[in-house]
């Protein structure tokens, strides 16, 4: 079993960065597809960026430009750089794994990033 697990949330300034970590618990880094998802209260969990297989990213466009994903295969994690955040971008933020692309079977436990001032 697949375990992910999240870290680097936290409360920060609108126009501040963050950097969120999603830890694999097996060595999968370089072979799956990753996903961060982040629901917003009284919204549906949405796809903000992926990272495939072969490191091809994509973007939601509300964070195209501003987020960067990117993956550490050595230490089986996967990162998403969050600049010039803004107080929309509140959200858990959830990290999900699977060997295809698409949303995958595997997700961690959730983040909570707070952009406010």
């Amino acid at each position: 079993q697949v375990q992910l697990v999240e870290s680097g949330g936290g409360l920060v300034q609108p126009g501040g960065s963050l950097r969120l970590s999603c830890a694999a618990s097996q060595n999968i880094a370089r072979d799956y597809t990753f996903n961060w998802y982040r629901q917003a209260p009284g919204e549906e969990r949405a796809l903000v960026a992926r990272i495939t297989a072969g490191d091809n990213t994509g973007y939601v466009d509300s964070v195209r430009g501003r987020f960067i994903i990117s993956r550490d295969n050595a230490k089986n994690t996967v990162y998403l750089q969050m600049n010039s955040l803004r107080p929309e971008d509140t959200a858990v933020y959830y990290c999900n794994a699977g060997p295809l692309i698409g949303v995958g079977p595997y997700w961690g436990q959730g983040t909570q990033v707070t952009v406010s001032s």
